[in-house]
């Protein structure tokens, strides 16, 4: 069984928010690594304060490329796991025949996966910023308490906020959104070559609900490869660093021991 492990970090978090899974996976004999997206390489107080300008302009085909140069470095296929938009790139890599199992975290939708008006609501402020889709831009703190992080005690949010939250492409919200009139986020659905796929989602999600992480996992059903999809009781989109993160860690090892040989 690969023993090495990719984590795909979404919007508005860069790669240290990944610091537990990173460290509860390596003391399970996993080799992690959670390279950032591009233009995301410095400390997060630097991204804060001056995110680079080259950021406006990247995409997911930008960010999808990025990952799979890293990947087809590694000696053998890794283990990917991907959160929100981190979990749409998983699916997109694992279509390239790239990864030896993939979960997507709460993913972002594909195309042919219809965004529902619960989760238009929760990303109408992006994509109504004039020109945003040119523009880097920043969560506020009151989206960060009541959408992403709703799981999160009040006293540990804007601690969690300061840490963690950066700056991020406007591009990404505006392709997810068209995606029925691109093909920048498609999938193969009935690709009969890909790896092990969970998709997993949240019951208390407001940015990805359950509705969206299942009618993904229907399209994957035209998939004879192995693909399943777990609900996790209690978890916001915040789900990676909330209290309980391990239980979502261990079901990412558990899918991954039943899964590859």
């Amino acid at each position: 069984m690969p023993s090495s492990v990719i984590l795909i970090h979404g919007a508005w978090l860069t790669s240290p928010s990944w610091r537990p899974f990173v460290e509860y996976l390596g003391n399970k004999g996993y080799a992690c690594s959670a390279p950032p997206w591009p233009f995301d390489e410095r400390p997060v107080h630097e991204l804060q304060a001056d995110p680079d300008p080259g950021l406006a302009s990247l995409g997911v085909a930008e960010i999808v490329d990025h990952y799979d140069r890293l990947i087809r470095d590694h000696s053998d296929q890794p283990l990917l796991i991907g959160h929100s938009f981190g979990g749409l790139f998983v699916q997109m890599l694992l279509d390239r025949g790239l990864g030896a199992a993939g979960v997507a975290i709460h993913p972002a939708p594909a195309k042919g996966v219809l965004p529902n008006l619960g989760i238009i609501r929760a990303n109408l402020r992006p994509l109504t910023k004039w020109r945003g889709w040119r523009k880097t831009l920043s969560m506020p703190v009151s989206e960060f308490r009541t959408l992403f992080a709703n799981g999160l005690a009040p006293e540990v949010v804007e601690s969690e906020f300061e840490e963690q939250v950066v700056p991020t492409p406007g591009r990404v919200f505006f392709q997810a959104a068209l995606a029925p009139f691109h093909d920048l986020t498609k999938i193969r659905y009935d690709n009969p070559n890909r790896a092990p796929l969970l998709l997993m989602a949240g019951s208390e999600d407001r940015i990805i609900p359950t509705s969206i992480v299942a009618a993904t996992y229907e399209r994957h059903a035209a998939s004879p490869c192995r693909t399943e999809f777990d609900e996790v009781e209690g978890r916001s989109h915040y789900t990676i660093r909330e209290p309980g993160w391990e239980e979502v860690a261990e079901r990412c090892i558990e899918f991954f021991e039943r899964s590859v040989n």
